[in-house]
């Protein structure tokens, strides 16, 4: 287990609101414990500094709903939703979730049409809340999101399409990469990650088992309902 990491599989771990982040996997190809609904896509809720931020909407609203009323949190308790890229397996239950709160939306700048009231489209390096970064769109294909905490800088990606290098080295300007959260799908340059403390692939990673093979100290296996305290 990477040092200072906590993993909890419920919803009452040793998080404090405002006193860490959490990381909750709320959609994902697989899951963590009975009750919860797989399906192919990623959506996992950010929560730091006392704010709560949904990373991706998963395929399918439904889905994403049940997930979430099974893991206790409150669609209407989210203060803004990031979009990485627009597949559907990242968007699919964006207007599910809008319709229960109209929040704020994050989308990269290749939107395809997701425009609107209440959506703000980033087309560089963003702050958009302290010390909480978008990348904004790397390659014309897909953000991430980067947290800033003070051992490091906590990455979370929706499947990796720029590549993990360039989204790590993107890191780099707001601070040293701690952690990789998200779907990496075909990344197999494993020296680039053999700094980071932890690493959790999720969604349409390819490679899980040599990265885990390879990191095991670092590795978290990911599914809906793994949760993870830094």
């Amino acid at each position: 287990m990477p040092l200072g990491v906590t993993v909890d599989k419920s919803r009452h771990g040793l998080f404090q609101k405002g006193g860490g982040m959490k990381i909750t996997i709320v959609y994902d190809n697989e899951v963590s414990k009975p009750g919860l609904r797989p399906d192919w896509g990623f959506s996992c809720l950010v929560e730091v500094f006392g704010k709560n931020v949904l990373f991706d909407t998963g395929a399918n609203g439904s889905i994403l709903l049940h997930n979430m009323k099974k893991l206790e949190i409150d669609p209407r308790e989210i203060e803004e939703i990031v979009i990485s890229h627009y597949h559907s397996d990242h968007t699919g239950g964006l207007s599910d979730l809008l319709d229960i709160n109209p929040v704020a939306v994050y989308v990269p700048s290749a939107h395809r049409g997701m425009a609107g009231e209440g959506f703000i489209v980033v087309n560089q390096p963003t702050e958009i809340r302290g010390d909480i970064f978008l990348t904004g769109e790397l390659k014309g294909i897909e953000q991430s999101l980067y947290v800033k905490t003070q051992r490091g800088l906590v990455v979370i990606a929706g499947c990796s399409h720029p590549g993990v290098r360039t989204i790590l080295e993107g890191a780099s300007q707001f601070g040293k990469p701690l952690a990789l959260i998200g779907g990496l799908h075909g990344f197999r340059d494993f020296n680039v990650i053999e700094d980071l403390e932890l690493i959790c692939p999720a969604h349409c990673t390819q490679f899980k088992s040599e990265i885990s093979s390879l990191y095991p100290e670092k590795y978290i296996k990911a599914g809906v309902g793994t949760v993870i305290e830094i």
